[in-house]
């Protein structure tokens, strides 16, 4: 074993302890012993067997044990002790320059942060204000630090990977006129993570679009070829010929590839990663629309070709971000938002919302400076002079009223019955167990004043699990109140999950789709629930801010 390796190890244990706030005295004692040993210029096994590692400052006798035994069976104990009792998530927070033991404590004490995905979303919700020694300059540094970090993690969210995609494809047009470029595989399909930027080119060789990729924008060369934001890029080869088979065989999923064959063989026809073929003769498929022709099939949206291709019968008209009139599920700055009231409706004006729903948390989300009584009269009072002022915009007054650990919501009835809508959310105690945490919500949805239930299932992409609970028994209790729920198209959540939005549609519950945004810039989220929606097939009568605003108060009771 090397002495860097032993070195690392015993960073490490110090790092865990004062994580765990143990005795500072012992925490110095292994970095001083990694500082002595990081100094010592003869080989460790020498330094053991003749007794020097001893005499080194910083090196005592339970140290000098722990170093013997790491070298002679490489497994430290203490360490392996430390790793088992830390949660990965904090060791995670650890890797990030910066983030040293006494601020990731302060993040999990102070906020209930656990990992590094927990503290992403926590900044882009504005809620390290709170913590002492966390103003809005260490915030907004330690956010680029985390995206810097993230870019050698090799896993990204939708939103993050699209964009310099979409660049990307318009630098390689630019720099190829001849070159035909699409965006294919899972960013085509719009999957909520990436591991991978896949394109397809015809018109040039693979080789010249490799070539081109230096030099374009947020792409690093690296051992294994060009990378984009730390997600590797595959180039992948097509004629103008073959360009409808291949465009959809590099984009769908390995089970619908495999249901399109079979449906392919069943009418005489093979389809293969090289094109369309009759009779050993290779069918010409400039476009999509002429390979689904030619297999008799309606044409499938991208984001529909996962494992159940459903490739047969009529395909709804799905959803698209002009069909949305507004959305609910905004904070301000009165919350945790970074934007005032007046601001964001002005913002909503400017993208042609006809109707906007503020919904700032409620007291108890002390962490979020949630609304007391009198600050939702205030703020309510503020509602209505925006509503006097304009008449191309309706400004609703909501609230993200807490779902407590009983089921019950935060406020009292009569405070709630001044809202226009109720937005119900678990933002604690999320290691309830199933039975109880579906108990909470299906009494959550009972409630009279509950309008939408918001982010169901609690998940961070790539930051922190759904939690355990019967989804089936929870949207039947959806279906029997008539309550709606919420699509939540912040890229962090994209929750519901699209896979249950199938049985949503099934049961008749209106979908809400909602930003959950707290700046300006999260008001424009929405296209990622749309992507969302439409991964699971909803139309517009499916969602609930597809209805203009006579029809959405009517619906609200209002």
């Amino acid at each position: 074993m090397t002495k860097e390796t032993v070195v690392e190890a015993l960073e490490e244990t110090a790092l865990l302890l004062e994580l765990a706030g143990e005795n500072p005295f012992k925490v110095r004692a292994f970095q001083r012993g990694a500082q002595a040993l990081g100094r010592l210029s003869e080989p460790l096994e020498v330094a053991i067997a003749s007794g020097s590692l001893k005499a080194l400052p910083g090196i005592g006798k339970g140290l000098f044990e722990d170093i013997t035994t790491l070298v002679r069976t490489g497994r430290l104990p203490a360490l392996e002790a430390l790793r088992e009792a830390t949660p990965g998530g904090l060791r995670e927070m650890l890797e990030v320059p910066g983030l040293g033991p006494k601020k990731v404590r302060a993040l999990r004490d102070g906020l209930g942060i656990g990992s590094v995905g927990e503290l992403e979303y926590a900044i882009s919700e504005n809620r390290l204000l709170a913590l002492a020694g966390f103003g809005p300059a260490t915030q907004a540094k330690l956010g680029a630090t985390i995206a810097r970090w993230k870019q050698d993690r090799g896993k990204r969210l939708l939103s993050e990977a699209l964009p310099p995609a979409e660049a990307l494809v318009a630098y390689l047009c630019q720099h190829l006129p001849q070159a035909r470029v699409a965006i294919v595989g899972a960013l085509r399909r719009r999957c909520e993570t990436l591991s991978e930027v896949r394109l397809l080119v015809a018109g040039v060789q693979a080789e010249d679009v490799t070539a081109a990729l230096v030099g374009a924008p947020a792409v690093e060369a690296g051992p294994d070829g060009a990378h984009l934001l730390g997600l590797r890029v595959h180039v992948e080869q097509a004629t103008d010929a073959t360009w409808g088979a291949r465009l959809a065989w590099t984009t769908g999923s390995e089970g619908w590839l495999e249901a399109m064959v079979v449906h392919a063989l069943a009418r005489g026809l093979v389809l293969d990663a090289r094109g369309l073929w009759r009779g050993g003769q290779q069918l010409e498929t400039p476009t999509e629309d002429a390979l689904f022709e030619a297999l008799d099939l309606p044409v499938q949206a991208p984001e529909r070709r996962e494992d159940d291709p459903r490739l047969e019968g009529p395909v709804a008209t799905l959803l698209t971000e002009a069909d949305l009139q507004g959305a609910f599920h905004v904070h301000t700055s009165a919350s945790d938002g970074t934007a005032t009231l007046r601001e964001m409706v002005l913002r909503a004006r400017a993208l042609g919302w006809r109707y906007i729903g503020i919904s700032d948390h409620s007291e108890a989300a002390f962490y979020a400076r949630g609304l007391s009584r009198d600050r939702i009269r205030e703020q309510q009072r503020e509602i209505a002079a925006l509503n006097a002022e304009f008449d191309d915009i309706r400004v609703l007054s909501g609230i993200e009223a807490d779902i407590l650990a009983d089921g019950s919501l935060d406020y009292d009835d009569e405070t709630l019955a001044t809202f226009d809508f109720v937005i119900g959310s678990v933002h604690s105690r999320f290691g309830q167990d199933a039975e109880a945490m579906t108990r909470r919500l299906v009494r959550a949805l009972a409630h009279p004043r509950l309008t939408i239930l918001g982010h169901l299932s609690g998940r961070l992409l790539l930051a922190r699990p759904p939690y355990a609970v019967d989804m089936e028994a929870v949207l039947q209790a959806a279906a029997t109140h008539g309550k709606a729920i919420e699509l939540n198209a912040n890229p962090h959540r994209l929750d519901l999950d699209w896979r249950h939005l199938g049985r949503a549609r099934e049961l008749g519950i209106p979908i809400a789709i909602n930003p959950d945004a707290h700046s300006l810039e999260g008001l424009e989220d929405l296209r990622w629930g749309v992507a969302m929606a439409r991964k699971g097939g909803l139309g517009p009568a499916d969602v609930l801010n597809t209805a203009p605003p006579d029809v959405l108060l009517t619906r609200l009771g209002r």
